[in-house]
């Protein structure tokens, strides 16, 4: 087979498309978006069993190609070559579920009608034998003059026959009669004509392991039990477990600091690179450990098939404010990033739908926002257990939940109405995890995650060390020369502005800097409370030591709680706002998602900050 031989990769949602396509191209893979829309364009290479390289495009899971979403639409434009950017597949892997094998072939059989070679994948072979079901593929193979391979992808079973089919020199076209009748109906009785005699289902009503788990994971009362227990599990994990390598990457950080400072001579370079660069980096890099649990638990739940159970769950709750279920993957997306959350609309059929979820999806706690809430709970409950911890932290998620919901519901009611769709839901069988794939989930994540704080997160450092330094005073006092800075006078510019909510013009820098990214706050509090001569000390300390001109804690418990308000509404992510344009293809609805939020979380911090001082003192 030549090198150049390309393949796409197309099946419905759930069929386990994304564990092959991680099976045979494993990290070499390039994640990016086709040219003028958000659906993701997944590449990667593999090997064939004699060493020849090919390329595999995992295209987005679609149930037909009668497009009815962008996922769907790029689906079949890429197959029917009709994308410039994305020349035609040479041939397909078609994955279809072995349980589900007459509703997938609708698919199968649309794409064998484009003329193209094909080789067709029966998945999750094993959890068909459990419910009884017999597949004959070899019967399967003859009818349709193609490669049928049944495989256990997660198990990697059935991958030598599958490198077999793919090493072939010359792929054979299927023997199969194109459907002219667009009738659903047509093609269905087509498709049942052609399994007939190649799957055989036991008489004997089989209860699977499945089942047995669904009566407990999407019972209405111990379903919920489940969630919120894993939830605060995770958020337990997120301060218990992730403290020893945090410490571990801020000793990295701080002894990286000490090795400058000793081999330096005392001036603005030093002060640069162990400030701006090491500090300010630092300071954010320090929190990957908790994006790792974060995006281990959330790839634990999407490998297990348990996602796709807490979306039904979430159904009727959606329905409360006009969307259906599957707002919520995008929903849940967004708590990892906002920007792939606002991507997983395209699977939604409705576009008021789409727009709703997009306007919305900011408003969950990213991951991004971890940094700022794991440093201003610290500072708040100073010798809080974990436990206690995790119990706020849970408090600003389901202020989140909260606000989705409220805003889900004010569009919903102002938006311009649209005939409402049916959610359509598969359940796949729970399966063991797939450690491999959860594995790299987590190191993509990760990479990203590094690769945005040594550019995005580096350059803003660089920028705010210069503003915190320059002018430069006559005075030798730290505090007076913050003061005399550019950042100084621009915090004093809108001091008069946020001090109602509780916030002086230092943290008036970190919330300005923080529109860029949000995580931008901690390294901004670290370029402005660490100094050299504060080496030995952590930003959290020296900001635990800040006082006000009364001789009050500046970050007292008002002002934090007000901080973390803000931060769970403020929209501050020009990432998101440039994908939040793309995806509408308007600046309206970019411009209207940073002024709502960013108006309500002004209004939302302001009532934590005036109405807790009844409380708190």
């Amino acid at each position: 087979m030549s090198s150049d031989r390309t393949f796409a990769l197309v099946g419905n949602p759930n069929t386990g498309k994304t564990t092959l396509f991680n099976a045979l191209t494993g990290l070499r893979q390039k994640v990016a978006n086709y040219p003028g829309v958000t659906v993701e364009k997944k590449v990667g290479t593999g090997r064939d069993r004699h060493g020849a390289a090919f390329t595999v495009i995992d295209l987005p899971g679609a149930y037909s190609l009668d497009a009815k979403s962008p996922d769907e639409e790029v689906t079949r434009a890429v197959l029917r070559g009709e994308r410039p950017d994305t020349p035609q597949p040479d041939a397909v892997i078609c994955l279809v579920d072995a349980v589900n094998l007459e509703r997938h072939f609708y698919l199968a059989t649309q794409v064998m009608e484009l003329g193209l070679p094909v080789i067709v994948v029966i998945n999750k072979t094993d959890e068909a034998e459990e419910r009884g079901i017999t597949i004959a593929a070899k019967r399967l193979e003859e009818r349709l003059g193609v490669s049928v391979v049944p495989m256990q992808a997660n198990e990697r079973v059935g991958m030598e026959a599958l490198q077999v089919a793919l090493s072939a020199s010359d792929l054979a076209q299927p023997q199969w009669t194109a459907v002219e009748d667009g009738d659903p109906a047509t093609r269905y009785t087509a498709i049942e004509t052609l399994l007939e005699g190649t799957v055989a289902r036991s008489e004997e009503d089989r209860q699977t392991p499945s089942d047995k788990w669904d009566r407990v994971l999407v019972h209405p009362i111990l379903g919920w039990v489940v969630l919120l227990s894993i939830v605060g599990g995770l958020f337990f994990t997120l301060f218990s477990l992730a403290g020893y390598p945090m410490d571990l990457i801020d000793g990295t950080f701080g002894w990286l600091g000490e090795q400058v400072e000793a081999r330096m001579a005392e001036g603005d370079l030093r002060a640069l690179i162990t400030e701006g660069i090491i500090g300010g980096v630092g300071g954010v890099v320090i929190f990957l450990p908790q994006i790792l649990i974060l995006f281990f638990f959330i790839g634990l739940m999407e490998n297990t098939g348990y996602l796709a159970r807490v979306s039904f769950m979430m159904d009727r709750l959606m329905s409360g404010v006009g969307l259906n279920g599957k707002a919520f993957v995008p929903v849940l997306s967004s708590y990892a990033c906002a920007i792939p959350g606002i991507m997983a609309t395209r699977t939604m059929e409705s576009a008021r739908d789409r727009l709703i979820t997009t306007l919305i999806a900011p408003i969950t706690s990213c991951s991004a926002r971890l940094p700022v809430y794991v440093m201003l709970i610290a500072l708040m409950l100073p010798v809080g257990t974990a436990g206690q911890k995790a119990l706020v932290m849970i408090g600003l998620y389901v202020l989140s939940i909260i606000g989705v919901y409220t805003f889900a519901w004010v569009f919903n009611r102002t938006l311009e109405k649209s005939e409402k769709t049916l959610m359509v839901l598969e359940l796949p069988s729970y399966q063991r995890p797939s450690w491999r794939e959860i594995t790299l989930q987590m190191y993509e994540r990760g990479k990203i995650f590094l690769r945005r704080a040594g550019t995005v997160i580096l350059g803003l450092s660089i920028v705010l060390w210069a503003m915190t330094t320059y002018p430069k005073s006559d005075s030798e006092d730290g505090s007076e020369q913050l003061a005399y800075s550019a950042a100084g006078r621009l915090g004093k510019t809108i001091e008069p502005v946020i001090e109602p909510l509780g916030y002086d013009w230092k943290m008036g820098i970190g919330l300005v800097a923080s529109f860029a990214a949000r995580e931008v706050f901690v390294s901004t509090m670290s370029i402005i409370y660490l100094g050299e001569e504060a080496e030995e000390d952590s930003v959290r300390d020296r900001m635990a030591e800040e006082t006000r001109a009364d001789g009050k804690p500046a970050y007292d418990v008002r002002t934090c709680l007000s901080l973390l308000v803000f931060y769970v509404f403020a929209m501050q992510c020009l990432s998101t706002v440039a994908v939040t344009r793309r995806e509408t293809n308007s600046w309206r609805w970019a411009i209207l998602q940073v002024v709502y939020l960013t108006g309500f979380a002004y209004l939302a911090a302001l009532a934590t900050y005036q109405i807790g001082g009844f409380f708190l003192s």
